[in-house]
Formats: C-alpha cells, sequence, structure tokens
C-alpha cells in the first residue's frame, strides 16, 4: 500500500501544481478547466477506497461488533414501520390542527398551524421531540382549550406511546 499510497500522492502533485503551472505558463486554457484527460487521475485516486476492504476483516476480528451490526439489521423493518406510523399521526393530526385553527385570529397559531407541512412540522417538533412544548401550549390555550386537549393527546400517542416502542424495538 506505500507504494500505491506514494504513486497517488505524486500523481496528485503532479495533476495540482505541475500541469496548473504548465497551462499557465504556455497560455493555454484556464487552470481549472483545461486540462483535458487530467480527470482520469481523480478517478484512480479513488482506488484508495479499496482500502475500506479492510473493515471486513475487522467485523471478523471482533465478533461483538458483527452482532451489533446484524442486530441494528434486524430491527431496520420495526424502525422503518414505526416511524411510518409516526408519519401517520403527524399527518392526520397536521391536518386536523390545520382544519381547527383555520378560522383563527391569532397570528401565532397561524405561525405554527398555517399548512399541513407547518403543522406537521410544528407536531413533530414541538410535540414529538418536546423541544417548546410549553410556548406552544401557551400560545393554544390563548386560542382554545380544546386545541391544547387536542395536542396533549397527540403528545400522548406520539411522544410517549410511539417514541417509546421505537426505542424498544432498538
Amino acid at each position: 500500500w506505500f507504494v500505491f499510497d506514494s504513486i497517488m500522492v505524486f500523481m496528485m502533485v503532479m495533476e495540482t501544481w505541475v500541469m496548473t503551472m504548465a497551462l499557465l505558463v504556455l497560455g493555454g486554457p484556464s487552470a481549472s478547466g483545461g486540462m483535458g484527460n487530467a480527470s482520469i487521475l481523480r478517478l484512480l485516486r479513488l482506488l484508495r477506497l479499496s482500502r475500506m476492504a479492510r473493515m471486513a476483516r475487522l467485523l471478523r476480528c471482533m465478533p461483538e461488533l458483527l452482532i451489533l451490526v446484524k442486530g441494528m439489521k434486524a430491527a431496520m423493518r420495526s424502525v422503518f414501520f414505526t416511524l411510518l406510523l409516526l408519519f401517520f399521526l403527524l399527518y392526520i393530526f397536521g391536518i386536523a390542527f390545520v382544519q381547527i385553527t383555520a378560522d383563527s385570529a391569532s397570528d401565532d397559531v397561524r405561525r405554527y398551524f398555517a399548512s399541513v407541512p407547518k403543522s406537521m412540522h410544528a407536531l413533530l417538533l414541538d410535540g414529538t421531540m418536546l423541544d417548546d412544548l410549553g410556548g406552544v401550549v401557551t400560545i393554544l390555550s390563548q386560542e382554545s382549550f380544546l386545541l391544547v386537549g387536542v395536542f396533549y393527546f397527540f403528545v400522548l400517542l406520539s411522544a410517549l406511546t410511539v417514541m417509546n416502542m421505537l426505542i424498544g424495538v432498538l
């Protein structure tokens, strides 16, 4: 590998410095795009990625690491369906909040729930990830306590149920 790396470094120096200087001295096309087939040298540098094949040997040497990788592979299907369920909850409650707050006079409520994508974004960050739960509840309580109840029901379903299912799967 030392010889291969040395050749790659030599070719990179030739491409970057020597060929650029030669093109500038000879008055050829611009130094950035006038190298023609020099980009083939860049492709050869990709061969260095073949050194990543050594990682497969690492997995054989450490069986615990292989067990973790196999566990992640086995959990992928369950994680996918859990996240799909979360997406459906976000979509359904997003539509509900847009419909309930459609005739709201408050600019704060419209900022969070003006459209379905904005509503889904607010529900994901503030209802599922519990980023600013108090701020959203304060804004919703100024509009209607029904909105607060629906929001708390969403938090119960998404943050406490679905996210705990996701943690249980992993």
